[in-house]
């Protein structure tokens, strides 16, 4: 007998962890060198619910993202003070506190500086590069994003195939499995256990790698509706433009996916982002099956809803 599934929970893999997200809290789980799970409860309201004006289509997307980049920021750096052995609290009670606001924001920025040189004035400098080498593609301007989206999705995949070889990434990407596992345990109405998730695919349609893939896919047919401008920095300008757009489009297609997964055009569809997760996520073992589960049933009680 299935259990009713009253909200879709998500979760992110930290260090040594997994974060859970219900509609109302935020769940950090993470083993520390001792071997003991710690946990951190936050509680969350989310900003659509606080201003309905904020929950309608694309927009709903664009605040959810912010949130997520937010509440997993957080819980990375709640993560790393546990994995680490350092005690949270003392350590943001001291000067360090403020260099390292410092550090969080020079390291945001650099990160944001080679995200865009990588997926954004890359692909589009390689597709005006083919765009010169060959006329068929400077007079079809969908054949010149597609090779853009291409380009975007190699330097992903590249990206994504490198880290995998750090232990500690690897051992992020079994989290992100357990994860995922432990969320279908849930969804299938199962008994929360560690047997029962062993047994679950670790991949799932709800997952951000599949959404990155949906955001691709969505910028080639959005930059191929805007008129190309003459010249590189000005396409540039076009694409930085829409990204609100083209990330609350991609939002809403994958809720839509989700809601009708059982589809056979929707599975088919789904395929290519399922299929990044083979990158992102590893199997995980009975002990990071653990940590994960116990994120997610405190996600539930502190939602007020049973714990089979």
């Amino acid at each position: 007998m299935q259990a009713k599934i009253d909200f879709a929970v998500g979760g992110q893999a930290v260090l040594e962890g997994v974060m859970m997200r219900s509609p109302h809290h935020t769940i950090v789980s993470v083993r520390d060198p001792q071997g003991k799970i710690k946990v951190r409860q936050t509680p969350f309201k989310s900003w659509t619910e606080r201003y309905p004006f904020l929950n309608v289509p694309l927009l709903r997307g664009l605040v959810h993202l912010f949130e997520s980049m937010r509440m997993g920021y957080s819980a990375l750096d709640y993560s790393n003070s546990v994995f680490t052995g350092a005690d949270e609290e003392e350590a943001k009670g001291k000067l360090s506190r403020i260099l390292w606001g410092v550090f969080s924001v020079v390291y945001a920025l650099f990160t944001l500086a080679v995200t865009l040189l990588l997926l954004k004035v890359l692909p589009l400098w390689v597709a005006e590069q083919a765009a010169a080498l060959w006329p068929f593609v400077k007079a079809h301007y969908l054949v010149f994003n597609a090779i853009d989206g291409v380009v975007k999705i190699s330097v992903f995949l590249l990206y994504i195939s490198s880290i995998a070889f750090f232990k500690d990434i690897h051992r992020v990407f079994q989290y992100h499995g357990a994860e995922h596992k432990s969320i279908w345990t849930y969804e299938k109405g199962l008994a929360l256990t560690v047997e029962n998730a062993r047994k679950q695919t670790r991949f799932h349609p709800r997952c951000g790698t599949s959404f990155i893939f949906i955001v691709i896919l969505m910028s080639v047919f959005a930059y191929t509706l805007i008129p190309p401008a003459e010249t590189f920095m000005g396409m540039l300008g076009q694409r930085l433009a829409v990204i609100p757009l083209v990330a609350g489009v991609s939002y809403e297609a994958l809720k839509l996916s989700a809601k009708f997964q059982g589809k056979t055009w929707v599975q088919f569809l789904m395929a290519p982002g399922l299929f990044l997760q083979r990158l992102t996520t590893r199997e995980p073992d009975d002990a990071q099956l653990e940590v994960a589960l116990h994120s997610l049933k405190i996600s539930l009680v502190a939602e007020d809803l049973p714990v089979l």
